[in-house]
């Protein structure tokens, strides 16, 4: 079927989740979250898979074996687009990002030296500002509160040395937009406004961030 966006219920379903975090809520629930939730999900990432590669959702358990919060379910339900786009439902609104999001080990030090220098690093200062200017956050996983060892205290793209990931972020506010293919406009819309982020990720960072 058509992606025609998430109706009223999916909204309702997290509230209620967000109330009662339990087994029983979701058992009792569990046929609105498939067809109102889920389904749409699935359709959606179905149409942008042809331009933007396959989606994949994720499962909507919570891993609480070394969490304090024990609560079964997670209040959102997530996806990825192709290899470095997201999407997320809440009760809260819908999230979306493009970007390489949590970086480590060797990746890491190759997003750190790109930053560092003076062209690659002038170039997506740029693209940030752009993406930042056009109503996007530049955010990632983690954020350091000093810059890393081995890098000037005063140096000219420190905030973007401080961060473990970079990826454009948009969060919209939940309205009747929800139920209708604005959604799939919206979320075309920054997938592509973050096309030249991706690109520099791939190019000085790798594919997906891969060592």
């Amino acid at each position: 079927m058509a992606f025609r966006g998430w109706p009223v219920e999916a909204v309702e379903f997290f509230e209620g989740l967000e109330a009662d975090n339990t087994k029983v809520y979701w058992r009792d629930h569990k046929a609105v979250y498939d067809r109102a939730v889920r389904a749409p999900m699935d359709e959606l990432l179905a149409e942008l898979a042809a331009e933007f590669g396959e989606g994949k959702v994720f499962r909507p358990y919570r891993d609480v074996r070394f969490s304090a919060d024990k609560t079964p379910y997670k209040t959102n339900l997530a996806a990825m687009i192709g290899e470095s786009g997201y999407v997320s439902l809440s009760a809260e609104g819908l999230s979306a990002g493009s970007g390489m999001y949590m970086l480590s080990g060797e990746a890491l030090e190759r997003y750190r030296r790109a930053v560092d220098d003076d062209v690659s690093g002038r170039e997506v200062a740029a693209i940030v500002a752009a993406l930042t200017k056009a109503g996007y956050e530049a955010t990632a996983h983690d954020v350091l509160k000093t810059v890393p060892r081995g890098y000037a205290k005063d140096h000219p793209r420190l905030d973007l040395l401080r961060h473990k990931g970079l990826i454009a972020w948009k969060t919209w506010p939940i309205g009747s937009w929800l139920g209708t293919r604005t959604v799939k406009a919206r979320l075309v819309k920054l997938l592509h406004d973050a096309s030249p982020l991706r690109a520099w990720l791939d190019l000085y960072v790798g594919p997906s961030g891969g060592s």
